[in-house]
């Protein structure tokens, strides 16, 4: 069961990838990239983990554009991903990208000081 899960998961990121890309046409929805999906183990809920490109109020409207296009994202998986039940949606804002960025140019700054 672990690996089917995995299987899905992929697929279910690759999926909402191009859905994004190609389909949603909401003029809030900024660049988003999917980083991650994870299912619960009855494959009955989705965690999308999204990285979006922008400043804080970017990412907010962003967001609320995912959150509108739940439903529309959830039919579209329905007609192309072939599972008993589609998962329901949770998009998560992922910022681990800009937390590890944030530390590289800390431990930069420090080690500038020391070299001083």
């Amino acid at each position: 069961m672990r690996y089917r899960r995995l299987r899905v998961q992929d697929q279910l990121r690759e999926e909402v990838s191009q859905i994004l890309f190609k389909d949603i046409k909401d003029p809030g929805l900024g660049f988003v990239t999917v980083l991650e999906v994870k299912l619960t183990e009855d494959l009955k809920i989705a965690k999308i983990f999204c990285s979006i490109y922008g400043d804080e109020a970017e990412k907010t409207r962003s967001m609320s554009a995912l959150n509108r296009s739940k439903g529309y994202i959830r039919f579209l998986l329905g007609q192309r991903v072939k599972l008993k039940y589609i998962p329901d949606i949770i998009f998560v804002l992922d910022d681990t990208q800009e937390k590890a960025a944030r530390i590289e140019e800390i431990l930069k700054k420090e080690k500038d000081v020391k070299a001083n």
